[in-house]
């Protein structure tokens, strides 16, 4: 982790389906992004372990939202939240795609899509994430393949950036 938080480790739980980013793939991201992040408000749709959120509060975002469905990882997310005094999360036991759809058009700055692979939920997610962001908002999507551009311009975005790092297939997206 970078940002003010550099260097901390955060306890990972064993949970079948539970696909923590890989740190090169957060680190590539955030360099992508600006070290600084300061005032930005974040969505982390599916948070899992909380690390790309948590990530985003470290590197100044005034505001991020975790939300997981998952109790014991909620849990971990609070215990986490403590143990850094980490006053700009707020973590919310839900479902990620509800958390979505509820969003104010246009508020977040920075919306995090790392759904379970094997639920269907990755266009549902991604038409959501393109009205809850900014219109210079960002949205990272971590999926098990590419997204074409004529497939994510259906839903509103288009490709900024894209890696592939093991089965992951990473993607800053924007508004198109």
């Amino acid at each position: 982790m970078g940002g003010q938080w550099k260097r901390t480790k955060l306890a990972v739980l064993d949970k079948p389906g539970l696909r923590p980013t890989p740190d090169r793939v957060r680190e590539t991201l955030f360099n992508w992004l600006g070290q600084d992040l300061a005032g930005w408000r974040c969505l982390d749709a599916f948070a899992g372990t909380g690390a790309l959120g948590i990530e985003a509060a470290s590197r100044g975002a005034q505001a991020v939202t975790l939300v997981e469905l998952d109790a014991a990882l909620v849990a971990q997310l609070h215990k986490h939240a403590q143990r850094l005094q980490a006053s700009t999360l707020q973590i919310v036991r839900g479902d990620g795609l509800s958390a979505l759809r509820q969003a104010a058009p246009g508020s977040c700055d920075l919306i995090f899509l790392d759904p379970p692979f094997d639920a269907n939920l990755f266009e549902p997610a991604l038409k959501a994430a393109a009205l809850a962001i900014k219109p210079s908002g960002w949205v990272y999507l971590e999926a098990p393949s590419a997204w074409s551009g004529e497939a994510l311009a259906a839903l509103g975005l288009q490709c900024h950036r894209h890696l592939k790092a093991g089965m992951v297939h990473a993607h800053l997206l924007c508004v198109a």
